[in-house]
């Protein structure tokens, strides 16, 4: 049985890219792990460590030695290696030499194609020690790197120089190189503090992060720097009154910056507050990698905090530092918001003439009118002030020519609801502004009011049916314009914003516009979009946890309206759990299956469905008049869950018909009456969802 012995890798580099390091940490790890899987070392339990100057990978054990592998080769058939004297042909000693023995060792073995050659041998493993260096330069040339880099003369390429390698098994180093730098046990810590900058010598492996912490002032574990700085900086907030304003995405990258992480707080001139407090967040957390403070009335404070890659003996000048740096951006903010109020939106039209959207859709002062249109439209549709939609569509993408919004481009949409407001737009139509790029990603909220749910729908079906029509569908694996992103928008806006508007119609009417503003051809595009869109919903509610067979019953019925789609589908997966779901679900894929062999299609209307002398028969048609009685109403007013609990009463006389009642009698007419009669049964079924798709 095979040694096993713990495995230390640390690659140290200079400054690694921030945002991207806690995905080329765990990229290394699994990338190492799955290769000494492969190897046959049995690895388990792995670690992965990075901080702004190293990536390390500690493994807790595996073999130190590959386990031997039983080899057989499969050689030429056995009248081909022997002459008719029983003598080895060239054939047979060509391949005992290739596997490196001799002819009377090869054994014959019967395949599909006849009797054959083999060898059967043992190939020893390897030591791990000799594999490892080569595992690791594989692993790291696998990382998710963009673009690399070469210094010095060597040919060496990653994402930064490399300094130092680290590379133990057990209490032994593992000798060789990595990308070319002799691997050995010297690490090294902070760059200022501790015993670290004459290097730091590791014993063994699981002595890696407390040997770094102790002599050398380095957090290596991610996930505890990361813990440490969100303490520190909620502590400073708290010392000045307030809570920190900052997401996952900026806690990863200040922890990405430092090694050894101290929070300050720092303060700013009061007349900053003046400036919309999206402009100060993002020139304190875009430039600084700073958080803002908020104080308890919800309204931005005078304080910042920032974290620090040093404890120095003298804080306060650390802190005067970063108050000196971050005034002039603040200061640069405060001048963009005064500049561009100089001009109003509505004068800003103009600018938009010049600025190109697609080479085949015109400039955007043409799609600001579009969507204007198309927001009006929908405005009426929604109960919105169709004015103000219009008139917000209008202005929507005038910000996109302010200094502010070229500095911060993140801003685009919310800065332009501030200079609406600051012109006198009215509250409806700055609203609708500042959150028509909503929902941006997943988890975001809807605009707030329906004006802005109408600009939001109409940015996002003029973008879906323009590109489509200029460009064609996204590819696999290029989406330039975002058009997934924007059809689940649209999708969203439309179910969760609780608007019953016909996506077909939407599609259709931006259609018209495009082909009439730009001249392009939108033939059939309405459809093409449409169908995309339904790709996505797919994909919407398979993230929600509802069943493909519920979705696929209710797409058979096409419903006009997404939001009728959800209602559908929500009724649907709701019966799917009743008892009746079954059967009746059986039944409808049976009745399904007759009405298509006999080339009839389900016209007949559950009212008019008539019956013989049959008593199974009679029961089936006055129970589907009367649970259609019921139900008709409700699914004209979308209470499909009521709809489906009234015609659950069918099951027993469905049932109850097949088991007595012939349906293809001889007699035709007795035949057709029965046919129309599974018909009406169908088509109640149908006026909610498929019921055949779900399982029996």
């Amino acid at each position: 049985m095979a040694e096993r012995r713990p495995l230390l890798i640390e690659i140290g580099t200079e400054e690694l890219p921030p945002k991207a390091l806690q995905r080329l940490m765990l990229a290394f790890r699994d990338d190492l792990f799955s290769a000494l899987e492969e190897q046959r070392l049995q690895p388990e339990g792995v670690r992965a460590f990075a901080t702004p100057r190293r990536l390390a990978v500690r493994i807790e054990a595996l073999d130190t030695r590959q386990a031997d592998e039983q080899i057989e080769r499969l050689g030429p058939k056995l009248d081909a290696a022997y002459d008719a004297d029983g003598q080895p042909t060239k054939a047979a000693e060509g391949f005992a030499r290739s596997c490196g023995v001799d002819v009377s060792t090869l054994e014959s073995m019967d395949t599909d194609k006849g009797p054959r050659l083999v060898w059967r041998g043992v190939q020893p493993g390897e030591r791990a020690e000799a594999i490892i260096p080569g595992l690791v330069e594989t692993a790291l040339a696998r990382l998710p790197i963009p673009k690399r880099m070469r210094w010095g003369s060597g040919e060496v390429e990653f994402v930064r120089p490399i300094h130092w390698s680290v590379a133990l098994l057990g209490d032994a180093v593992i000798p060789g190189s990595i990308l070319g730098i002799p691997t050995g046990r010297v690490t090294y810590g902070h760059r200022f503090h501790g015993q670290g900058r004459s290097g730091i010598e590791i014993p063994e492996p699981s002595a890696y992060e407390g040997c770094l912490e102790e002599q050398g002032c380095v957090i290596a574990d991610f996930a505890e720097r990361r813990r440490r700085v969100e303490a520190g900086v909620r502590q400073e907030a708290e010392r000045a009154g307030g809570e920190p304003v900052g997401d996952e995405a900026l806690l990863d990258e200040v922890t990405g910056l430092v090694e050894w992480p101290v929070a300050l707080s720092g303060d700013f001139d009061r007349r900053f507050l003046e400036i919309p407090e999206e402009a100060l967040i993002s020139s304190m957390q875009g430039h600084q990698r700073c958080f803002p403070v908020r104080g308890g009335d919800g309204r931005l404070l005078a304080s910042f905090i920032t974290v620090a890659n040093i404890d120095s003996r003298d804080p306060e000048q650390v802190r005067h530092g970063n108050e000196r740096v971050i005034r002039p951006r603040l200061a640069d903010a405060e001048f963009f918001w005064q500049q561009d109020r100089r001009l109003p939106l509505a004068e800003r039209l103009e600018q938009l003439e010049h600025v190109v959207f697609h080479r085949h859709l015109g400039d955007l002062r043409g799609r600001s009118e579009r969507i204007s249109r198309l927001a009006a439209r929908v405005g009426e549709r929604v109960g919105a002030d169709a004015g103000a939609a219009g008139r917000a569509g209008l202005l929507a993408k005038c910000d996109l020519v302010t200094e502010m919004v070229d500095e911060f481009p993140e801003l685009q949409g919310v800065m332009g609801g501030h200079y609406a407001r600051a012109d006198g737009e009215g509250e409806a139509v700055a609203a609708a502004i500042g959150a028509h790029y909503r929902p941006a990603f997943a988890g975001d909220a809807l605009p707030e009011t329906a004006e802005g749910q109408a600009v939001s729908i109409a940015d996002r079906v003029d973008t879906l049916v323009g590109i489509f029509a200029a460009d064609g569908p996204p590819s696999a694996d290029k989406d330039p314009f975002g058009l997934r992103r924007a059809a689940i928008g649209l999708l969203r806006c439309l179910i969760e914003g609780g608007h019953d508007l016909s996506l077909r119609e939407l599609l259709e009417e931006a259609a018209g516009m495009i082909a009439e503003r730009c001249g392009v051809t939108t033939d059939g595009i309405a459809e093409q979009v449409a169908g995309f869109c339904h790709e996505r919903l797919r994909g919407y509610y398979a993230e929600r946890g509802y069943a493909a067979e519920v979705f696929e019953a209710v797409a058979a019925v096409e419903p006009a309206s997404p939001l009728d789609f959800h209602r559908r589908l929500v009724a649907c997966s709701t019966f799917r759990e009743r008892p009746e779901a079954q059967t009746l679900g059986e039944a409808n894929k049976r009745i399904g299956n007759i009405l298509r062999r006999a080339g009839l299609d389900p016209q007949t209307r559950p009212e008019a469905a008539s019956a013989g002398d049959e008593p199974a028969e009679q029961a089936l048609a006055e129970a589907l008049r009367s649970a259609w009685a019921t139900a008709q109403p409700c699914i004209e007013a979308r209470e499909y869950d009521a709809a489906l609990t009234a015609l659950a009463e069918l099951h027993e006389p469905v049932d109850r018909f097949f088991t007595d009642v012939m349906v293809m009698a001889d007699d035709e007419a007795v035949r057709q009456r029965r046919l129309e009669l599974l018909g009406g049964v169908r088509h109640a079924f149908r006026a909610v969802a498929d019921l055949s798709h779900l399982p029996g």
